[in-house]
């Protein structure tokens, strides 16, 4: 379960490596006493926001403070959690890491390449782009 403020790994070629959740789009909402929590889990699509990138990636900093938090913010599925997802015949899948992949506009992976392995519940969401691009599905 992937919820605010949760670290995330990037799993994709954009440059960014490490990102922070602080919106959850499409998830479930969990009770806790009168508040509700978001959370998302595997082929859910989150706001995140870059804090790790590479230096010469376009989500290093910019000149200006608001050009630098603009290029910093973008929309991302979640492909990885280590909260483990139980499956159809019983079998539960679980990763080490949390890990998502950058969207562009049309929901659609901004990188060409996916590193790690990908969970096949990706497929019945319709990410068949990401499922073609990662290197293993399980």
């Amino acid at each position: 379960m992937i919820q605010m403020n949760t670290m995330v790994d990037v799993a994709d070629n954009t440059g960014a490596k490490r990102a922070m959740v602080f919106n959850v789009y499409k998830g479930s909402t969990s009770g806790r006493g009168k508040y509700t929590l978001k959370s998302a889990t595997i082929g859910d699509i989150v706001m995140v926001t870059v804090k790790k990138a590479l230096p010469n990636s376009e989500f290093s900093g910019g000149s200006s403070r608001a050009d630098r938090s603009k290029r910093r913010k973008a929309k991302a599925v979640v492909v990885r959690t280590r909260y483990p997802r139980r499956r159809a015949d019983g079998s539960y899948v679980r990763f080490d890491t949390n890990a998502v992949v950058l969207l562009d506009e049309k929901n659609e992976p901004r990188g060409t390449r996916i590193f790690g392995a990908v969970a096949r519940e990706l497929r019945e969401k319709n990410y068949m782009k990401i499922v073609s691009l990662a290197e293993e599905v399980v």
